[in-house]
């Protein structure tokens, strides 16, 4: 469970970085949920956009997103959502909370 201060600092770290996932109409695929683990895998923070067309909200997609990926909810903001997992890769510089 991240503390109000780690939230707070992946927020603002995640306002540099593009969102690297598009989600719009219709269910996620196990294909999308794998290829999502593969970035935060690698990048440990990441973007997604939640577009007009899709079934749901950020702030209601941001939990299931979080459980399938057995990541950290950092924020839905808007239509994006922000989300924080340590990576296991030794080759991945990690993010000091």
């Amino acid at each position: 469970m991240l503390t109000s201060k780690e939230r707070a600092k992946l927020r603002s770290l995640a306002n540099s970085i593009d969102p690297v996932f598009q989600i719009g109409k219709g269910n996620l695929s196990d294909t999308q949920i794998d290829e999502l683990a593969a970035v935060l895998n690698k990048r440990e923070l990441i973007k997604i956009s939640v577009l007009k067309g899709c079934d749901y909200t950020a702030d209601e997609l941001i939990s299931v997103l979080a459980s399938e990926l057995k990541a950290e909810p950092v924020a839905a903001i808007g239509n994006k959502i922000i989300l924080y997992r340590r990576s296991d890769d030794k080759t991945v510089k990690h993010i000091e909370l």
